[in-house]
């Protein structure tokens, strides 16, 4: 209907430019919205306001002569205008019943836009180092970014769904030592874990089947292992000197050996990473591997291409990249004297790679701790020779999980975490997905385990999963009594449905595609979420007072035919949330 008002008022304003009362170089911006108050009607327009000045007209005459130049239409009753000059549009309550017949026709389709009509974009979410199992703040960007991606597709975006999976630098190394020392600990060797190894049960796991796959290949004496080592943390040392030295002595004795530890830990937990996302209901088209932009050159062609442009200059025996010239707030190192690139370099060549993929747009999902970073990556697709605002950046906060009052710390490192599978396993999938996108990603968000298993209408997700659930009872009901639901006949009796609540409800519906529209198109899943638990809430205030299988065939089949609308928006809402639509609970 907003597009029909938003038709009129174009045909108005052709009318008015055409005869010369309106200048015919004015550029309208034409805005509908819903009105709040009843008292003003169905729909309103400040498309006066916003032309006063360009017309030259008082925004109230305006206004006249807009209402007066629009086209007949039978949905529209009468227009007011109020105010400054708002334009107010009363609808018909048959077009208003229109969306109904719209709904049941399209069905699953209902809402969405026609596929593969907008640009193409690429959405890079997750993307956690494979250094552990995924916790519960890694499975909120799951959710946002699943459903983003999910909400664009919608909307007719073409997506492509990606992970860059970090299997290369420091942390990996970490890992791959940690596993290597656990293994030696299960060959029956002795020694002193380091504090800045990684030491989450996981690690025992992956040295466990290197013994079975391996046996004692990987066996070295263990004071070959610490000979000279620096000391740790606990004994006046410091720990990152500490895990360095250890890192380069298991690469320096095990050989071209270390390289079969390393992916053994690599592998183990991408793929734990890989089912679980897919459990979860998070999958993905591509798994981009940051070592592959070394061995495929990618990282070297980037520097040498912002070499030639001027970009990078040499200081302290490190390579520095100009990002000040391009808004950041210093330069950035991107090979150091070592001859090894940064982890920044790797990120240049990667998004070089991304936009070589012929994307239209990227859509980056980071953690809030990564909001330093946007800047820096800006600067070098800017300096690369792309467009930087074809680089959306989204942050997302972590969860915070409680028990009860009891706030859980988490840390990858010491292991001492809760696992997003913990989590599902706990609360379900449907809620995990449902509460993890209630709030704006970038705001804080607890995570109330107590609510997510409340069977009651303070948990969202059990209040609109129990609506559509109602309605399917409700059908079961009037088969098991002999009935049957005659859509054809609901149809052509909708305007049996005279109570306010009853309007309110399909009012609701026919806010369902721009509402999807809208937080697909603004990354805000939370949106949508709102707007089921609003439709869920009016419904059951409807279904509260009405009996829907009454004598009455006529007004029995029209109340049906809006509960299986209502049925099929909330199905339609929940699986682009990624949460199922249950017939019965």
């Amino acid at each position: 209907m907003k597009e029909q008002i938003a038709q009129l008022i174009e045909a108005a304003l052709s009318t008015l430019t055409a005869d010369g009362t309106l200048p015919a170089d004015i550029t309208p911006n034409i805005q509908v919205e819903n009105t709040r108050d009843k008292a003003h009607g169905d729909f309103a327009s400040n498309i006066a306001l916003t032309l006063a000045k360009p017309a030259r007209r008082n925004p109230r005459e305006l206004a006249q002569l807009l209402c007066d130049a629009l086209p007949t239409n039978g949905s529209i009753e009468k227009t007011e205008i109020a105010g400054p000059g708002f334009i107010n549009f009363f609808v018909s309550q048959a077009s208003i019943f229109n969306v109904v017949g719209d709904i049941l026709e399209q069905g699953d389709g209902f809402g969405r836009g026609e596929a593969n009509s907008g640009p193409r974009m690429q959405v890079e979410f997750v993307s956690a180092n494979p250094t552990g199992p995924l916790h519960v703040g890694h499975g909120r960007g799951a959710a946002y970014g699943a459903t983003v991606a999910d909400l664009l597709e919608a909307a007719g975006v073409e997506v492509e769904r990606e992970y860059y999976v970090n299997d290369a630098g420091r942390q990996m190394n970490i890992l791959a030592a940690s596993i290597w020392l656990r293994y030696l600990e299960l060959n029956e060797q002795e020694l002193t874990f380091p504090s800045n190894g990684y030491q989450g049960h996981y690690i025992r796991d992956i040295a466990h089947d290197l013994i079975k796959d391996h046996g004692d290949r990987f066996n070295r004496p263990i004071a070959d292992v610490f000979a000279d080592i620096p000391a740790d943390e606990p004994a006046g040392g410091d720990k990152e000197v500490h895990i360095d030295a250890l890192i380069e002595r298991a690469q320096q004795l095990l050989g071209d050996d270390y390289e079969l530890v390393f992916d053994a830990g690599l592998n183990s937990i991408l793929a734990d990473i890989r089912e679980d996302l897919g459990e979860f209901g998070v999958n993905y088209q591509e798994w981009f591997s940051e070592r592959s932009l070394t061995s495929s050159g990618d990282v070297s062609r980037a520097l040498e291409q912002l070499d030639a442009k001027g970009f990078l200059y040499e200081q302290d025996g490190n390579i520095w990249f100009r990002s000040t010239d391009f808004g950041d707030d210093k330069d950035r190192v991107v090979k150091r004297a070592n001859g090894q690139t940064t982890y920044f370099a790797s990120d240049i060549a990667y998004h070089m790679n991304k936009f070589e993929r012929g994307f239209d747009k990227v859509v980056n999902i980071w953690g809030a701790d990564h909001h330093g970073y946007i800047a820096r990556v800006k600067a070098a697709i800017q300096a690369m020779g792309y467009d930087p605002d074809k680089l959306e950046v989204r942050l997302v906060q972590f969860a915070i999980l409680y028990r009860g009052s009891e706030r859980v710390q988490m840390s990858t490192r010491s292991g001492s975490f809760v696992t997003l599978r913990e989590l599902r396993n706990e609360v379900g999938n449907d809620a995990c997905r449902f509460f993890y996108v209630t709030r704006k990603a970038d705001q804080h968000m607890d995570f109330d385990l107590e609510l997510a298993k409340s069977e009651s209408k303070d948990n969202p997700v059990y209040y609109i999963q129990y609506a559509h659930a109602r309605v399917c009872s409700v059908l079961r009901k009037l088969e098991s009594e002999g009935m049957a639901w005659d859509q054809a006949a609901g149809l052509a009796s909708l305007e049996r449905l005279e109570s306010e609540t009853e309007s309110d409800l399909v009012k609701q519906l026919g806010k369902y595609p721009e509402t999807l529209q809208h937080a697909a198109l603004n990354f805000e899943p939370h949106v949508l979420a709102n707007y089921l638990r609003d439709l869920a809430g009016d419904f059951h205030t409807w279904y509260n007072g009405h009996k829907l299988i009454i004598d009455d065939a006529e007004l029995r089949n029209a109340r049906l035919t809006l509960s299986v609308a209502v049925r099929q928006v909330l199905a339609n809402g929940l699986k682009l949330l990624g949460v199922s639509a249950p017939e019965q609970m």
